[in-house]
């Protein structure tokens, strides 16, 4: 199958080539706000840079501010030294592309406007001969779209008698089912379905695209692909801002709406669908339309157990400084039921998926930011561990999609541990974008530009896809709506999340599996000075958890096997009568007698406020200390000193 999806590059051959976008003259509503300066402009930059623009292609911003061709560029060339991707910025490059840009002014409900517009995509196209090729970018809220495509229709603007015609729609597709089906309706009222690219800039990263190739491109996966096989997937998108200056916009939208019914959903149909036929658009399109459908839709019950819902409260940012509650940004109602992280466990109703979970979180001002896929496989039969010691506990095979910030693929395996003994540990093959290919950071958007000017429409949202993914967001809405949150705020600002969210992976009997970089652990004093193996494998080995304020985290005379590092939050060491003999917050640890030698614990300990936790058990402590034996002799020193005990020497 493989070999008919995808067209190899020749041997030898390392450098991305491509063919050039066709001739077009691409018109951008709204040209002067923040989307165009941001990503639009960088984006097209990029593609002029790279190579794979038309000399026959031309820029054409239209807007209400009162600005000229000549005002227009020279605010561009502004914008673009702040909001440039490249690794250098060639000044030469951004004077002949600046060249490409036009203006003018005019609203968009005055059919004068449109005129003066269609002047000028005339006078460009026989300046140019760009074949009538015409791209028209809403960059604009979707309560224009309609106005914008009536009077383009109305004026003739978009009635091309020669070239293509297309329309570029950003998110939101609609604000819930209903409104997205009434906007679907008066698109298509003014345009054909192959006519309309509805955009999702998240499917322009390179990693959400390599999740197809990955799947399709080699044959050892997809065997493997199915209920079979596989336990369960996570799929994570965390955020370490906040609203900010969104707080109006976010009032209306929600984290559901704005990350998870679009964003997650859409790359989930990647990660799960069908093989297509080929690698046509509709054939793609086919399959993930497929998928989507096939996604059970919640009962009010199922909403209840299988969803949680969070908004953050005062904490702390990711550089330690304060960070204020959702409540108290600027334009949200103190009393605020707006969800800014949302945790959904989903099935899959079809041969291949049926009865596979799969988790989908999403959360702002979380303690790290990235998106990650985890696909965790099932355990294969326990020879190994039969007759040998506890450390042979099995631990599953685990493929990780990074999609961001850091592009990469990560399959972790077990092998044997170095030594005459047959023990295994965690092994990790990672492919990393950044190490493989050179090429200048993207925006998201180089991509789903350039396709749209060669008609590949396979990385948009057709209606079918949109409309279903409304439909499986709707009942969890329709529940919330009805019945307000009662914890709100339920997770701090730069903590991990609700502790509800582990309950409901955990009460499943598997675990959260957090991606911990070097930097986190590096900022705990414990580890401080230890070498960057030993950091690597105690980061895949811990387990993270989430503790409320008053819950024990252990009770003296317990017989334990685990060590808990704070990573946020505080705690309070108790006495037997319940007395508080010792605090500890960030950065502290307890419970390394239970890793020396499993002796009873010797106090309590209860969680005051909010504490997110890693947890490093026995067996996985004598794991890594093969990398770093070295550690062992520093975890005996700390703990003789902190209990006054002498630790043995073998």
């Amino acid at each position: 199958m493989a070999s008919n999806l995808f067209v190899q590059a020749p041997e030898g051959v390392t450098k991305y080539t491509d063919r050039l976008a066709d001739p077009c003259i691409m018109v951008i509503f709204g040209a002067s706000g923040d989307l165009t300066k941001r990503l639009l402009m960088p984006a097209l930059f990029n593609l002029h840079c790279g190579g794979l623009l038309s000399s026959e292609f031309a820029i054409i911003g239209i807007a209400f501010d009162s600005l000229d061709t000549e005002s227009f560029r020279k605010k561009m060339t502004e914008d673009i030294k702040k909001f440039n991707t490249r690794k250098v910025f060639d000044e030469n490059q951004w004077n002949e592309f600046v060249e490409k840009l036009q203006y003018t002014q005019g609203d968009f409900s005055d059919p004068e406007a449109y005129k003066r517009l269609a002047v000028l995509i005339n006078a460009t196209e026989a300046k140019l001969k760009t074949e009538g090729n015409t791209l028209f970018y809403m960059a604009t809220p979707p309560s224009v779209f309609e106005l914008v495509s009536s009077n383009l229709q109305s004026s003739g603007v978009k009635n091309s008698e020669k070239g293509w015609v297309r329309g570029i729609f950003e998110k939101p597709f609609g604000h819930d089912f209903k409104s997205a089906v009434e906007l679907n309706r008066l698109l298509l009222k003014h345009w054909e379905e192959e006519q309309i690219y509805r955009i999702d800039h998240y499917l322009g990263k390179e990693t959400v695209q390599n999740i197809l190739a990955f799947r399709f491109a080699n044959g050892i996966f997809e065997p493997l692909w199915n209920k079979e096989h596989i336990d369960h997937i996570q799929f994570s998108v965390m955020e370490t801002v906040g609203v900010e200056s969104r707080g109006k916009y976010y009032e209306t939208s929600g984290v559901l709406r704005d990350m998870i019914q679009n964003h997650m959903f859409q790359m989930l149909s990647y990660l799960c669908m069908e093989p297509p036929s080929s690698f046509k658009p509709d054939a793609i399109r086919n399959q993930k339309s497929e998928l989507l459908d096939a996604v059970r839709i919640m009962t009010p019950e199922m909403v209840r157990t299988h969803t949680v819902r969070g908004q953050y409260g005062p904490g702390k940012k990711w550089d330690e400084s304060p960070a204020p509650g959702y409540r108290q940004e600027a334009d949200v109602s103190p009393t605020s039921n707006t969800e800014t992280f949302a945790c959904l466990k989903l099935f899959i109703d079809n041969w291949r998926w049926d009865g596979v979970p799969i988790y989908l979180r999403s959360g702002k001002n979380l303690w790290k930011r990235g998106t990650e896929i985890m696909v965790q496989f099932k355990n294969p039969p326990d020879i190994l561990g039969r007759g040998q010691s506890a450390s042979n506990t099995r631990i599953p095979n685990r493929l990780f999609f990074h999609i961001q910030p850091d592009q990469g693929i990560e399959l972790r395996v077990q092998g044997k541990s170095p030594g005459p003994t047959m023990s295994t540990q965690t092994i990790n093959m990672r492919f990393d974008y950044s190490e493989s290919f050179e090429s200048s950071r993207g925006t998201g958007y180089e991509v789903l530009l350039y396709n749209c000017m060669i008609g590949d429409a396979t990385l948009f949202s057709r209606t079918d896809l949109v409309e279903t993914a409304w439909r499986i967001a709707q009942p969890i809405f329709d529940v919330w709506e009805k019945e307000p949150a009662g914890d709100f705020p339920n997770y701090p600002a730069g903590g991990w999340g609700p502790k509800k969210t582990y309950d409901l992976i955990e009460n499943d009997g598997r675990i959260w599996v957090e991606v911990v970089s070097r930097d986190v652990l590096e900022k705990i004093p414990l580890f401080k000075d230890t070498g960057k193996i030993f950091l690597y494998n105690l980061a895949i080995n811990l387990r993270p958890d989430i503790y409320a304020p008053g819950d024990f985290i252990i009770k003296k005379g317990e017989v334990g096997t685990e060590m808990f590092i704070i990573s946020s939050g505080s705690v309070e060491v108790l006495d037997d009568q319940g007395k508080i003999i010792n605090t500890m917050s960030d950065g502290a640890f307890f419970g390394e007698l239970s890793l020396l030698n499993a002796t009873p614990r010797t106090a309590s300990i209860r969680a005051t406020t909010d504490c997110d936790i890693f947890i490093l058990s026995k067996k996985d402590f004598d794991r890594v200390l093969k990398t770093y034996p070295e550690f062992l002799s520093k975890i005996k020193k700390i703990a003789e000193d902190r209990y006054k005990v002498k630790m043995p020497t073998a």
